[in-house]
């Protein structure tokens, strides 16, 4: 007996990318062998490409926001935000740890990347962190990693962004159904790093003499006014969230350029250049997600999927609880993105038919897929920090464990209370 078309597909994407070739090309390759195998039009894969790609308006917004994460990263701006930020908590037990935390948050209104914040306060903060031998250089890039899961959490967001296009669901409640599971990964960070610092000694900051806090809050007001403009912006109709983004680029260039004179042409071009890699590697993924998502759709691998849930009877409780346990053995073996293109369209007509929100259903998903990000081996982010610090992954990955079930923690509570993701989207009308 000969393997199906789409059996070989899969083993085709799996082949590839364990031999190097880069997720997106091996589905785009693999799609068309299933094309072909199938005696189809090859020419069907470019054209669910070209139109996945170019009718859609809402990926305007990712090219957009990454760009302004690489002009708030430009110059010192970010010094003047953990500045702000040590100010505000530096003075408690395990204070540079809470300042880690707290800056991520407020950098999560300006990036929506948790690579873009990692690396743009990671540089500064870890530096902080290890002079004078104060916190050990592996915790450093382990609170650093795990705050930086905070930033596609609390909006903008990248990933909901990208899960927007494959639900149909309104980006701008999604961003607000992020912002109190955002804030509640925060506090648990910020408590896991109060208890390890008590624990293990970590010092206290000297208070910030209060005659200072109007000039560092001047210094830090442009920065801090981005989330803002962008935020009230979209919630109050002024504009649609990719016009936001668009809007968040050139206020970060004007920032940056103007009001912090910290931009040469040199370093404009560096943004744009590394804004444009990193656009292309995420469009190559897309693209290679459409081909393959009309694979799988031809294969009517969701309506099958759904057919079996109901033939095992779950309740959406249970179906969110075999969710999240799938996403979170998926998060150590594959990125982000590519969970969510491939395996999340399948599982959205069974949240459907179970009744389940799709702003919840998306949040959850958002948050398991940034957990993926610490967990090993795949975990993106450790391998981030550990090249940063120059630590072994295996230290990376042991100061991080507290972090990461303090977020599986706070996943729990919010897949178990609807209101924790949907309260704030009801306050702004929504009726889902």
């Amino acid at each position: 007996m000969y393997p199906s078309p789409f059996a070989l597909c899969v083993v085709a994407i799996v082949t590839l990318g364990a031999l190097g070739l880069p997720i997106g090309h091996s589905m785009v390759v693999a799609s068309i062998l299933y094309l072909l195998l199938q005696g189809l039009d090859l020419g069907t894969a470019a054209e669910q490409i070209l139109n996945g790609l170019f009718n859609s308006y809402v990926l305007l917004a990712i090219p957009l926001f990454i760009l302004a994460a690489e002009l708030m990263n430009t110059g010192t701006l970010t010094g003047k935000l953990l500045q702000f930020c040590l100010m505000l908590v530096g003075r408690f037990n395990g204070g540079l740890g809470h300042v880690n935390v707290v800056a991520n948050m407020i950098f999560a209104g300006m990036s929506g990347s948790a690579i873009a914040d990692a690396v743009g306060i990671g540089r500064i903060i870890i530096g902080m962190m290890t002079r004078d031998g104060r916190y050990p250089v592996a915790y450093a890039g382990a609170i650093t990693a795990s705050a930086a899961i905070i930033g596609p959490i609390i909006p903008p967001s990248i990933p909901m962004v990208v899960y927007a296009l494959v639900s149909d669901t309104s980006i701008g409640y999604l961003f607000l159904g992020g912002f109190v599971p955002g804030i509640m990964l925060g506090l648990a960070f910020m408590t896991m790093n109060s208890l390890i610092a008590r624990r293990r000694g970590f010092p206290v900051e000297a208070p910030i003499p209060l005659r200072e806090a109007p000039r560092i809050i001047l210094r830090a007001f442009p920065a801090l006014m981005l989330p803002v403009v962008l935020l009230f912006g979209i919630y109050g109709g002024v504009m649609t969230p990719t016009e936001g983004a668009a809007i968040a680029a050139l206020y970060a260039l004007f920032a940056a350029a103007v009001l912090y004179r910290a931009v040469t042409w040199h370093a404009l071009y560096e943004a744009i250049f590394t804004s444009g890699k990193a656009t292309t590697s995420i469009g190559m993924l897309i693209a290679g997600a459409l081909a393959f998502n009309y694979v799988v759709t031809i294969e009517n691998i969701p309506n099958q999927i759904a057919l079996f849930l109901a033939g095992i009877q779950l309740s959406a409780g249970g179906f969110l609880l075999v969710v999240n346990l799938i996403l979170l053995i998926l998060g150590c073996l594959l990125e982000g993105t590519t969970i969510l293109l491939i395996i999340i369209p399948i599982f959205i007509p069974t949240a459907k038919a179970l009744g389940i929100d799709l702003v919840h259903f998306g949040v959850v998903v958002v948050v398991n897929i940034m957990i993926g990000l610490l967990t090993p081996p795949y975990g993106l982010l450790l391998f981030v920090l550990a090249s940063m610090t120059k630590q072994p992954l295996g230290a990376i990955v042991r100061e991080a464990a507290p972090f990461i079930l303090a977020a599986i923690a706070v996943l729990a509570v919010i897949t178990a209370w609807p209101g924790a993701v949907l309260w704030l989207p009801r306050l702004f009308r929504y009726t889902g």
